[in-house]
């Protein structure tokens, strides 16, 4: 009898040993859900600009320098118009062809020794195409030599600012010693501030805003003329895209420079050194879409114009000092349109004393409402009493 008892004992302990090996620990820790890591940057910087006034909607490590590649070619197109604004050349001065242009690697529209085309037809081979034998044609026929040139698009970049930046080409290739700090660097701010200034004050969108062109038509044969395909892919594709000026090397990655104008609108993307070309456009078309949402709650500025910086004159002569960037006085207090109250009344005179608001703007436009005025309308607005 002992012995059953035990054996039933025995049994059922091993039977409730296996039950509770089977089962998870009633009392253990929950395991913690592992964060997920953050997705990383698809670009070392980026920046988003408000054209119209030059406020800043977005902006990611903005100032890390970094090769600019292609986008060099904005302030080559900047310098060669100051040129033609200055009477120095016209869009109709014939450019020939020297073997150093011809022998330019990289993206080109296989410009041959001897060959004459107008400045015109290599800027539209400069902002469609990105040919770096057409930037280097260019910089020859605006300033004599390609060092010269260089040298006026680093006054220009310091009178608009751009203080991180550095050119040493004026096509973006990269050094023949292949280090980075002995090519042209920039900035995305740098080159936001530049691409504003070019959308404000030269025809810049007119070239980019192309997609495909010829080259050569009126000067080739028909089987040497160069199909040219503008590098930027948002054009057509992401609404109001315009412009301006993609980038890639090696040492730089995928950059771009993109503006896009909807409703009155106009905003500048810049994204330097994505692994990608998808990447980056997919980033930039993303980062233009963000911009308009918030532009959408602001009201619409009534000024049409776009209120740029104002041109800075240009410095046609290297060897002169380069011509100081005009200094703007800020708007001195009284030149600043707002509403000024009167101090309270006591209730006993209010009512004998119906005091009035002032709104100024200058000694010569400030005019007054009456309070009894002012109330009826705020509280038709805004159904409330308005606060001081």
């Amino acid at each position: 009898m002992r012995i059953r008892f035990s054996q039933r004992i025995l049994f059922t302990a091993f039977a409730l040993f296996l039950f509770a090996a089977s089962q998870p620990a009633l009392h253990a820790a929950p395991k913690k859900s592992a964060k997920p890591a953050a997705a990383p940057a698809v670009y070392k910087g980026a920046i988003t600009i408000n054209v119209q006034d030059g406020s800043v909607l977005f902006e990611d490590n903005a100032d890390i320098i970094n090769p600019p590649a292609s986008i060099t070619k904005l302030m080559t197109f900047l310098v060669v118009h100051d040129a033609i604004k200055a009477g120095q050349i016209s869009l109709d001065t014939p450019v020939t062809v020297t073997a150093e242009d011809s022998r330019l690697g990289g993206t080109q529209v296989w410009l041959k020794e001897k060959e004459v085309f107008p400045v015109e037809e290599l800027l539209y081979a400069l902002m469609i195409h990105s040919a770096n034998d057409c930037a280097n044609a260019l910089a020859r026929a605006t300033a004599g030599s390609r060092a010269a040139f260089v040298e006026r698009m680093n006054i220009r970049a310091r009178q608009l600012g751009m203080t991180n930046t550095t050119f040493v080409t004026p096509h973006g290739l990269p050094p023949a010693s292949r280090k980075i700090s002995e090519g042209d660097l920039s900035t995305p701010r740098d080159i936001a501030l530049l691409s504003r200034h070019l959308i404000a004050h030269t025809d810049i969108l007119k070239y980019t805003s192309v997609r495909l062109r010829k080259f050569g038509v009126n000067t080739r044969p028909q089987k040497s003329q160069t199909d040219m395909v503008n590098h930027n892919k948002l054009l057509g594709k992401v609404p109001g895209v315009d412009g301006l000026k993609t980038g890639f090397t090696n040492g730089a990655g995928f950059c771009l420079s993109a503006t896009a104008e909807r409703d009155g609108r106009r905003v500048i993307v810049v994204s330097m050194g994505t692994p990608n070309r998808v990447a980056r456009d997919a980033k930039i078309a993303e980062l233009i879409e963000s911009a308009f949402a918030k532009l959408s709650e602001i009201p619409l500025s009534p000024v049409s114009a776009i209120a740029a910086p104002s041109p800075v004159a240009p410095t046609p002569e290297p060897q002169s000092a380069p011509a100081p960037a005009p200094v703007t006085e800020p708007a001195q207090p009284d030149d600043i349109p707002r509403i000024v109250f009167p101090r309270r009344a006591a209730p006993a005179s209010r009512a004998k004393n119906n005091t009035r608001a002032t709104i100024t703007g200058s000694p010569h436009s400030a005019f007054r409402i009456p309070h009894s005025a002012f109330n009826y309308v705020y509280r038709r607005m805004c159904n409330q009493s308005p606060s001081r």
